[in-house]
């Protein structure tokens, strides 16, 4: 009968040191995305905001450079840009801005030589 109450204890022990599932990270999280940033960070300026509750409606807590500032949400399309393993060689040339620029179901990602409409990664 002890072995079974220290084999339950442990048990619970175990589940309440499990971290909160994905959802429950984002659970405050607004939908929609951030605006891209390209901007260098000139100096370390403090975030404006922790997390998107911080914002006003309509806003998210989006990195800028080098802090979080509350900014106008953007339209994101579903999926996952595909990671670019090219460097650039030449200046950079954005064909887009946001996913709203481009056809379909391609997303404008971040590429080497700077933001072009692709299709999402697949999986």
């Amino acid at each position: 009968m002890r072995a079974q109450g220290l084999l339950l204890l442990a048990a619970l022990l175990a589940l309440g040191s499990q971290p909160p599932s994905t959802g429950a990270w984002r659970k405050h999280e607004k939908s929609g995305g951030c605006p891209p940033d390209d901007e260098p960070c000139p100096q370390a300026i403090p975030d404006q905001c922790k997390g998107d509750y911080h914002c006003p409606m309509g806003e998210k807590c989006c990195f800028r450079s080098c802090f979080r500032q509350c900014l106008p949400k953007v339209k994101v399309k579903q999926g996952q840009c595909p990671t670019d393993p090219m460097h650039c060689l030449s200046p950079i040339q954005h064909l887009c801005n946001v996913d709203q620029d481009c056809s379909g179901k391609k997303r404008c990602c971040l590429a080497a030589c700077g933001r072009d409409c692709r299709d999402p990664a697949k999986g």
